[in-house]
């Protein structure tokens, strides 16, 4: 599991979050097989349907538009905007890369439940 590219790609944007913003950054994943569902999603997700209503989503404009024009009868108002960035592919993160990441697993789940520090200065460290 934390050998996938885009887990390695995560753990590193998370750390130089962290060293740039110098806050630790705790991190709890779903495990396989839970609920995706939050109660606030689940509940967005039937109006966003009912606004929807068989159109057709010809384009991301289309589908981003839709989100954004849905609310519900208490009033919750949804925002929501299209993410144009151009985002390269194949990116590796070297075992190198990982070592510098200051990853410090739970006790509970630690795969999926860890802290990330700030890093002070790069250092060598065992990743997860």
């Amino acid at each position: 599991m934390s050998n996938g590219y885009r887990v390695r790609a995560w753990k590193l944007q998370l750390s130089r979050f962290a060293t740039e913003s110098g806050l630790a950054i705790t991190a709890c994943h779903l495990r396989p097989g839970t609920s995706k569902w939050n109660k606030i999603e689940h509940r967005l997700f039937s109006h966003i349907s009912m606004n929807w209503r068989g159109r057709p989503l010809t384009r991301h404009e289309v589908v981003v538009n839709l989100i954004a024009a849905t609310t519900t009868r208490t009033g919750l108002k949804l925002h929501a905007e299209l993410d144009s960035g151009n985002y390269p592919k194949g990116l590796a993160v070297t075992d190198h890369e990982m070592c510098g990441i200051d990853l410090r697993p739970h006790a509970f789940y630690g795969a999926w439940n860890y802290t990330i520090m700030p890093n002070a200065s790069p250092r060598r460290a065992k990743h997860v």
